[in-house]
This record gives C-alpha cells, structure tokens and sequence, in this order.
C-alpha cells in the first residue's frame, strides 16, 4: 500500500471503533504501519476487551497493510510507555501519535460528581499527555543521536473545549487544555524534528449519537458529512512528512469543511501606567468588550 505515509509508523489511540477507527485505517491506506490502540470498554467505561482493537488490524490485514493491536490504558503512564514501546519494538521506530481516546460523563454543573468529573479529565487530559510525555522522550533521544525524527503529533480536541458546551463542563475543561497543551508541545519539541497540532472533529460517533442524534444522523441520500472517515484525510496528511512545517494549530474538521482555529489573542487594551482605581474598571471594561470581537456562542446556550 502506497501513499503519503509509506513506511512511517503511527499510533492511534481509542482506534477501535469511530474517529479513532477511521483514523486507523485511512493511515493504513497512506501506506503507514498502525499500533491500533483500544481499551475496548462500554461507552460507559465498563469492561476491558482488546476485540474492537484486534478487527480494526484485521481490516487493515485484509487490505494489504500491517497493524497490531494494543489494549492499554492510555491514561496509565506505564502502559502508555509500553504502548509506545511495542511500535519501536514491532516496527523499528515511531513516527506518528494520534491521541483520539476518551469518553463523556455529560452533566449540568450542579449535578456533576468528583468522580465523573476525575474520569473524565483523566481519560482525556492525562490519556494525551502520558502517551505524549513518552513519544516525546524517543523522539529526542533520537535527535540527540543523529537521527533527527519527522515526528507528528496529532491530538484531539473538540469544538466543546474551544467555544465550550453547556452539560459538558468536564469534557469542555479536558478538551480546551489539550488544545494548550499541544501548543506547548509544538513550540517545546519543534527542536527535535516533531510537529504537535489539534483537530477538533465534528462527526457521527458513540459519543455523539445520543445528546446530537437529529444533527449526526446520516442521509438517505447524497454526502454524509457527518461521517468521521470524513476527519480522517487531514489526520493523514498532519501524520506525512509533508505537513512539516505547520506546528501548533488547531483545525475543525466537519464534512468537506476545514477550519483553522484562532484561540486566545491579545485583544484591544488599556494602560494607564499606574494603579487602577476599582471604580474606574467598569467603563473601561465596557468599552474594551466594545471594541474586541464578539464570543462565538457557547453550545447549547
């Protein structure tokens, strides 16, 4: 199998079903050899199987390419290590992580639980920086060796964590700090050859088929652009060598649709080059917020 991601080796993580999934086998098809990462759990988080993993490598088996299954939990930093350990030790090398795992634990704010929110910060916060903080350490020990990596790093935020989500104050909370997170990654990696960017995908998944089943639902006829294989071709090209030179960004995904995301910039400002009096705050609050550009729209306000 041919395409541009022949030879390079990649990790996905939560690639057993979905998104993850998709990503999984669209690498597949750029010629990319695959960890398929899955814990294989309820959406709920019940249960432990290394099933859903092990058909996404029989798919990719079938249709000419290589993959093996990986049933770790990635929010253990030590099976993260191993995750990343089997790819060297499978494949040679690492080339490609693509944080995709985690789950919901959807709740009001004055109903959300220290448990629901602990699980779900965990899955996704912690999943993406263990598998990160140990891809990162191969990767420069690599360049610290001669051999400079094309080292990628694709995680997953959402439009929860960029523009927030009302019932989602956890998942919105986890989602915009990996999308930080990735900017510090990009800017502190850049000197061993790995790029570190964000999607926030839009599509069609367990996650999304319960609060969005009316917008997610698939046509009858014509483009299904709810579809997550529709994500998949920018994970593919952020996974190649080509997309070198874009680091730290952030894009949507939906359909046909490709978004670069804008975050957080310095906006108008005011400096009276002393101590602020308390009172006087207020109109100049006003007239700041006046002048800088308005929010987009929480979800579901």
């Amino acid at each position: 199998m041919t395409g541009i991601c022949e030879g390079r080796v990649a990790i996905v993580t939560g690639a057993g079903r979905g998104l993850g999934r998709e990503h999984a086998l669209e690498l597949a098809r750029q010629g990319a050899k695959v960890v398929v990462n899955d814990l294989g759990t309820t959406l709920g988080g019940d249960g432990v199987s290394v099933g859903p993993a092990q058909d996404v490598v029989d798919e990719i088996i079938a249709m000419g390419g290589q993959a093996v299954a990986n049933g770790a939990d990635v929010a253990d930093f030590e099976e993260a290590g191993a995750l990343v350990q089997q790819a060297i030790d499978t494949f040679g090398r690492l080339d490609v992580l693509v944080n995709n795992a985690g789950f919901v634990r959807d709740r009001m704010l004055v109903n959300a639980t220290i448990d629901e929110w602990e699980a779900v910060i965990r899955v996704h916060l912690t999943g993406h920086f263990a598998t990160m903080r140990h891809a990162a350490a191969y990767w420069r020990q690599e360049a610290k060796e001669g051999r400079t990596p094309q080292g990628r790093i694709i995680n997953t935020s959402s439009g929860a964590g960029l523009q927030g989500s009302i019932g989602q104050s956890a998942y919105s909370a986890a989602k915009g700090g990996i999308a930080s997170l990735t900017i510090v990654a990009a800017a502190e990696l850049g000197r061993y050859g790995v790029t570190a960017n964000a999607l926030a995908p839009s599509a069609r998944t367990r996650m999304t088929e319960g609060p969005f089943a009316d917008a997610m639902a698939a046509p009858e006829e014509g483009f299904d652009k709810m579809h997550p294989g529709n994500v998949s071709p920018l994970v593919a090209w952020l996974a190649s060598e080509d997309s070198a030179d874009v680091t730290g960004r952030v894009f949507e995904a939906e359909g046909g649709r490709i978004c670069l995301e804008e975050g957080w910039n310095h906006g108008p400002e005011r400096d009276v080059e002393r101590r602020w009096e308390p009172a006087e705050i207020g109109p100049v609050s006003r007239e700041l917020i006046a002048e800088g550009a308005t929010p987009e729209a929480v979800y579901g306000a």
